[in-house]
């Protein structure tokens, strides 16, 4: 919505893995070994987007859910591992808090206050996504001053 390309963006898994229903004869882990790997990585503090690119990029897995069944996400919620703030969700309030310190510093930065405000708002809207989908609670709120605390767990 704030970005100056039009059109989808991100990238595109390869076509033939886009039309593969079964795991590729190529995979040496079997779906236990996936799941227990996601587990350790996630112990270790990776996110579930860093956890998906070290598994394809040391291990060899092209896709979790080709191979487990499950996405990443859902293996770690059987295990209780899932943070209470989604990914996409905290990544936004790093921004917007690393935005923040910038500004303190810099405080005739228009360009990146129009960021922040940007930022804040796509927070907002999130937020009040995640609330109708009940992701989080139904009181809970974007507070700038709590955000960097929460960040810290």
């Amino acid at each position: 919505m704030h970005a100056r390309k039009k059109g989808k963006s991100g990238s595109k898994r390869p076509f033939s893995l886009r039309l593969r229903r079964t795991v590729p004869e190529w995979v040496e882990m079997t779906a236990e070994e996936v799941e227990k790997k996601v587990e350790d990585l996630s112990n270790q503090g990776f996110s579930t987007s860093t956890i998906g690119i070290i598994l394809r990029d040391s291990y060899g897995v092209p896709s979790v859910a080709l191979v487990t069944g499950k996405k990443i996400k859902r293996i770690l919620k059987e295990r209780n591992k899932v943070g209470m703030i989604p990914e996409d969700l905290q990544n936004l309030m790093q921004k917007a808090l690393k935005l923040r310190k910038h500004l303190e510093e810099h405080k005739k930065d228009v360009h990146n206050k129009t960021a922040l405000h940007l930022t804040e708002s796509k927070i907002r809207r999130l937020v009040k996504y995640y609330r109708r989908d009940k992701v989080l609670p139904e009181d809970w709120r974007y507070k700038p001053e709590v955000a960097e605390v929460m960040l810290r767990r």
